[in-house]
């Protein structure tokens, strides 16, 4: 948790999500690398002079996505855009790699100067729509330390959105997420069952009475269920709600991040 709070200041920390055009090579790619650079710098501007708290970036534009091996093009891209956000904004940023490429997801943290990534598949294992991910937990742990990395938190996903589970339905969340701190997680991220969906306060309080590490939540945080987040986790990863229509392919609104970034503010004191 100290390692948590020297990063994030803030009582409530909102990390905004930066949903990366297309990259080279996936089929949704449009063959302009600078657009593609200009649109994620001008998405972090709009942030930043919102308010937010933090960034994470993400390519969740590369459908359909592959499993881990997705390509040096889309890691080399991904560094160069973290790189240059974090040094327009000097805002805390991370980053995600669908799906489940989170050793290169930690390559990019370390060359870009990132300061966590986002890591499906972590500990127990789960079905999503691109396969099967496995746990990962001790490779990636290994791999920071090798490249020394140890400064960069890794966050991680548990009952994932967008998969089964059906493995480990006699695992509760609040045990998922003991697993996980006892496997070093730097804190959990809960999830709804989709991209925007809500998370369960329900399910959240039961994972913050069981840990010690930050629980974090993951998606359908909205102006309106605001409250009921603020104070059983520690973040909160907003990403659909700041677009056009609260829809994650549109592009961001300033006027709704300035007013819940305004909200958030009031409400956490």
């Amino acid at each position: 948790m100290k390692r948590f709070q020297k990063l994030f200041k803030q009582k409530m920390t909102v990390i905004g999500m930066i949903h990366l055009d297309p990259l080279p090579g996936t089929p949704k790619y449009a063959g302009n690398i600078q657009k593609i650079i200009e649109k994620a710098l001008q998405e972090a501007e709009i942030y930043q002079k919102s308010g937010i708290h933090a960034l994470a970036i993400e390519n969740m534009h590369d459908l359909p996505y592959l499993k881990k091996n997705i390509g040096p093009e889309i890691t080399a891209l991904m560094s160069i855009i973290g790189h240059e956000i974090k040094k327009m904004t000097n805002l805390p940023c991370g980053i995600q790699i669908l799906a489940g490429a989170n050793k290169e997801a930690l390559a990019v943290a370390k060359s870009a100067s990132l300061d966590f990534i986002r890591a499906e598949g972590f500990i127990f294992g789960h079905l999503g729509d691109e396969g099967y991910i496995d746990s990962c937990a001790g490779e990636l742990l290994r791999y920071r330390k090798q490249i020394e990395a140890d400064d960069i938190l890794i966050f991680t996903d548990i009952k994932k959105k967008h998969s089964a589970h059906a493995l480990t339905a006699d695992v509760s969340i609040s045990e998922t997420a003991k697993a996980a701190e006892f496997f070093l997680s730097d804190g959990v991220i809960i999830t709804g069952v989709s991209t925007g969906s809500s998370a369960d306060p329900l399910e959240i309080n039961e994972v913050k009475n069981k840990v010690r590490i930050p629980v974090l939540v993951g998606s359908g945080v909205t102006a309106e269920n605001l409250e009921k987040y603020l104070e059983i986790s520690d973040a909160l990863i907003v990403g659909s709600y700041f677009k056009k229509n609260g829809y994650w392919e549109n592009e961001l609104m300033p006027e709704t991040i300035k007013k819940f970034m305004d909200k958030v503010n009031n409400l956490s004191g």
